[in-house]
């Protein structure tokens, strides 16, 4: 495990759709296999950061950016870079779960296809090692040919966290990944997202506090496109150093 390590820098981020500024000069840095979350009231940029991390943004027609985000000191947004490559390093996981319409080994192999893998002994080990990973392998170990739409909400999202898993990124970013899942499913992905942290770095966005609570190592608090505060998880939800924050925290508005 790597200690001290910073995958992502942030300095003075700003964004627009159009004429709305979404994000006012965001400035963070986002530590080696660690659980970063980010809390704040809907609307408040979260989702629009996060995006702006694997460049899923680029699929936005009117959106546009200044400041920089480094990726291991890479610029993420420099002309010679591939965004292909940038959503290999970062994978992704959505609100609600988006298996394919494929069956549970398709939707894994899939991006390993995408990249050039067509190996199937090595497509197999690797289905396998993610599905593991991602703590679904004993559940769908005897059923791979089975439609992935035929699994439970939870499990969707556990494959989904697989086929993420499947391309080895480096980090994993989390955008309101238990939204739309019962109480034991949350569960089963916050524990999940403990263990990732030992091989990823994970980034995670909701609005569950108690998540950000319990999974995270840093939290940082939006408000109206400013990073209000940014701090040990701990500490921010303890003694927060900003009004705004424990205003937010305790309940006092959002």
């Amino acid at each position: 495990m790597v200690e001290n390590k910073t995958v992502f820098n942030i300095e003075e981020l700003k964004a627009w759709y159009g004429t709305k500024q979404v994000l006012k000069g965001i400035s963070l840095k986002v530590q080696a296999n660690k659980v970063t979350a980010l809390i704040g009231p809907s609307g408040c940029g979260k989702s629009t950061f996060l995006r702006c991390l694997n460049r899923m943004n680029d699929f936005i027609r009117d959106f546009r950016h200044e400041g920089s985000i480094l990726l291991n000191d890479q610029d993420l947004y420099s002309s010679d870079i591939d965004p292909m490559d940038i959503r290999r390093q970062v994978g992704m996981v959505f609100q609600r779960p988006n298996p394919f319409p494929k069956s549970i080994f398709d939707n894994i192999a899939y991006g390993l296809r995408i990249y050039g893998e067509k190996n199937k002994t090595v497509l197999a080990g690797i289905v396998e090692e993610s599905l593991k990973k991602a703590a679904l392998w004993k559940e769908v170990k005897d059923n791979l040919k089975q439609n992935a739409l035929t699994l439970s909400g939870g499990q969707q999202q556990r494959l989904c966290i697989a086929r993420a898993i499947a391309i080895n990124p480096e980090v994993i970013l989390f955008d309101e990944p238990c939204s739309s899942l019962d109480p034991i499913a949350t569960t089963k992905i916050e524990e999940l997202i403990e263990e990732l942290k030992d091989d990823y770095s994970v980034v995670i966005v909701t609005h569950n506090m108690q998540q950000a609570a319990r999974c995270s190592d840093y939290t940082g608090f939006f408000m109206l496109g400013d990073l209000i505060e940014f701090d040990d998880t701990k500490k921010i939800f303890t003694t927060p150093s900003n009004k705004l924050t424990e205003d937010y925290i305790t309940g006092r508005f959002g």
